[in-house]
């Protein structure tokens, strides 16, 4: 991935616990912000998706778009754009790291581009939220009692 922005977050719960959250796509819009549908199109053998459509509502980036996905177990997710209106690159991973004690460091990468021209630092500020917002979002879903 060129020209990525990165941010970890420490989650109280085992790398499958985390994992399994962000493979439940259909859940993404109950903590996922600006999410209003998300769909998998496809899955593998191992059950998760391989790709998956996304409506997106976070103002100035409204779009419709597919990413393709792949897993390595319950260690890192990848993912890329195949299709969008807006969106011309989306290219990121979530890689955990069992810290041993219970918990697990998620660390998320995130490379995109839109078709609006946007200046660099303002695109790696909304980077940047995206991703705290992302971070933020799946340690409360994990940690709350469902």
């Amino acid at each position: 991935m060129a020209d990525q922005t990165t941010s970890s977050i420490v989650i109280d719960a085992a790398p499958a616990d985390v994992m399994a959250v962000i493979a439940d796509f259909p859940a993404y819009p109950s903590w996922a912000k600006g999410m209003k549908s998300v769909t998998p199109l496809s899955t593998g053998s191992d059950g998760r998706a391989e790709r998956v459509r996304f409506v997106l509502d976070v103002p100035p980036i409204k779009d419709d778009y597919v990413l393709a996905y792949t897993w390595d177990g319950d260690r890192e997710v990848r993912w890329t754009l195949i299709e969008g209106t807006l969106l011309r690159m989306l290219d990121g991973a979530y890689v955990l790291r069992d810290l041993g004690n219970g918990s697990t460091e998620v660390t998320y990468r995130l490379s995109l581009d839109v078709s609006i021209p946007l200046i660099g630092m303002l695109k790696r500020k909304g980077e940047k939220m995206l991703i705290d917002t992302a971070l933020r979002g799946l340690k409360t879903r994990v940690e709350s009692p469902r």
